[in-house]
C-alpha cells in the first residue's frame, strides 16, 4: 500500500504509515523521514486506541513540516489518522465458508426459504439440469446448515466446502 501511495503521489514530501495485524500481533510504523516519533508513532497510537486490527493507514504530506514543528507534526498526523478512522467503515471480519450445494429444482424454493435462518447468502447460482448454488455463511453455522439440508432433502442434497475465507457478513 505504501508503495502504491508513493507512486501515485510522487511530488509529496512524506508518506507516513502505520499498521496493526491480528495474526502474530504485529504492529509497525514509519516516520518516513519526519523527525523521529512525530508521525508514525502518533498514527499507530490512533489505531491501537481505537482497538483496530488488520488495518493500515498511510498519510501523505505535501508541505508544512518545518513550519509545524515537532508538536505540530504529532498533532497533524494524529488528527489525519483519526479522520481516516472516522471516515472508514469498520468491518467485522469472521471465518466464513463457501458451500457448493447441488439439488433438484423441487427443493430450490424450500432451500432459499431456509437460508436466512443460517445467515447464508447465495453468491452464485447455476440453473442447468440441477440447481447448483454457491452459498456463503459463517463457518460456525456450517454443520447445522448441512444437517438441516440433509433433512430437508431426505439425504439427496449435500453441502460441499468450496473454500474458507474471512468476510464481513454484516455487509
Amino acid at each position: 500500500m505504501i508503495v502504491q501511495t508513493a507512486k501515485a503521489h510522487r511530488d509529496a514530501a512524506h508518506h507516513v504509515f502505520a499498521y496493526v495485524l491480528r495474526e502474530g500481533d504485529i504492529s509497525r510504523c514509519s516516520d518516513n523521514g519526519e523527525p523521529q516519533g512525530t508521525a508514525g508513532v502518533p498514527t499507530l497510537d490512533v489505531l491501537i486506541k481505537e482497538g483496530l486490527t488488520d488495518v493500515c493507514v498511510v498519510t501523505t504530506r505535501y508541505f508544512g513540516g518545518t513550519l509545524l514543528g515537532t508538536g505540530g507534526l504529532v498533532r497533524a498526523y494524529s488528527h489525519a489518522a483519526k479522520l481516516a478512522v472516522e471516515a472508514a467503515r469498520i468491518l467485522y471480519m469472521e471465518p466464513c465458508v463457501l458451500l457448493r450445494v447441488k439439488l433438484d429444482y423441487s427443493l430450490y424454493g424450500k432451500l432459499t426459504y431456509m437460508l436466512p435462518e443460517y445467515g447464508a447468502v447465495v453468491k452464485e447460482a447455476d440453473f442447468a439440469e440441477n440447481v447448483t448454488l454457491f452459498i456463503q455463511m459463517k463457518q460456525e453455522r456450517q454443520d447445522a446448515f448441512a444437517k438441516a439440508l440433509t433433512e430437508l432433502s431426505g439425504g439427496r442434497a449435500f453441502a460441499e466446502s468450496a473454500g474458507l475465507f474471512f468476510a464481513d457478513m454484516d455487509a
